[in-house]
């Protein structure tokens, strides 16, 4: 099929070549402006317009569409199907009605639970046993339209964003290819998305990676796994700002943010309900440490008390 691809990240660049390895022409990709990133803040292209322009594919890069120029291209693809991943724009009805078949947006959820933009992160927070990826076809609303297809993932409790992400990009590449011979064959069978169960995966705030150290040992737990590998849980201690890189709940118990015991195996802080065992963790400007190398830099006694960055207002 001739495809309009609209993606961003490392997640939907692993559909986009799964839908040029599958033999499907791609005459355009839309992606995000290049960002300024590293040290020197220099302008740097995003995981899809690598991959197409690696692809010989042509980059479209709006800021956004406000300016209806911005939908031209799209229309001069003359493409049968849009297929959205990832992308971090939303895009105009006449974007989704400029190709003949409509739109297909890959997420990386099961809808309607989690709609929105940081569904593994929440999924994590929450505690869920599961998640999975929701191809839909794309309406006006926000990860509304009617289900194609959904693909289970378990989550296991090593898991954390990175390898859940790497899981399910892996997920959605193969789905993508699946639903669009579906779509080539005339075998599209759409369900409505139920009334119950919708809830929304709101962006993860600058200073939401805070850890508070009156929740409990479980909810700190999975804080640390949601936010690994960006943007890494922070904490203080004695003013100075640390990342909390690996952690688990321990049994044991104490005012919330007492160092408890020390050792070689980890550092076990007390929490509102029971107490993590710190197994990993990063002064500002160095490397990750394990707890036995951060202990050799800095002796911590029982009853050192780690503290919480300040929340966003």
């Amino acid at each position: 099929m001739r495809i309009v691809f609209a993606g961003t990240t490392e997640f939907a660049a692993r559909a986009f070549d799964a839908l040029i390895d599958a033999g499907h022409q791609v005459p355009l990709v839309l992606t995000r402006p290049d960002q300024p990133a590293g040290r020197g803040m220099r302008p740097s292209a995003s995981a899809v317009k690598r991959h197409a322009l690696d692809r010989g594919v042509e980059v479209h890069q709006p800021a956004s569409f406000k300016d209806t120029g911005a939908l031209a291209p799209i229309a001069d693809a003359g493409a049968e199907l849009l297929v959205v991943a990832a992308y971090g724009l939303i895009l105009p009805q006449a974007a989704l009605d400029s190709a003949r078949l409509g739109a297909l947006n890959i997420h990386a959820s099961l809808l309607p639970r989690w709609r929105g933009a940081a569904p593994i992160q929440r999924a994590l927070l929450a505690g869920d046993r599961e998640t999975g990826i929701t191809i839909i076809k794309m309406d006006a609303g926000l990860d509304t339209g009617p289900i194609l297809s959904q693909g289970v993932l378990p989550i296991s409790e090593a898991d954390d964003t990175g390898t859940l992400h790497d899981k399910l990009a892996a997920l959605g590449a193969r789905m993508i290819v699946d639903a669009v011979a579906k779509v080539a064959a005339g075998d599209v069978h759409l369900t409505p998305q139920p009334a119950e169960g919708v809830c929304y995966a709101a962006k993860i705030g600058k200073r939401e990676s805070a850890l508070d150290w009156t929740r409990s040992a479980s909810e700190l737990s999975r804080a640390i796994r949601a936010y690994r590998p960006v943007p890494g849980a922070a904490a203080l201690l004695g003013g100075e700002a640390l990342k909390i890189w690996r952690a688990q709940p321990a049994d044991a118990s104490g005012s919330p943010g007492e160092v408890l015991t020390t050792n070689a195996h980890g550092i076990v802080i007390a929490c509102g309900e029971g107490a993590l065992q710190v197994t990993e963790l990063q002064r500002a400007g160095g490397r990750r440490l394990s707890a036995a190398e951060f202990l050799r830099g800095r002796s911590l006694k029982p009853g050192t008390r780690f503290g919480s960055l300040p929340k966003e207002s």
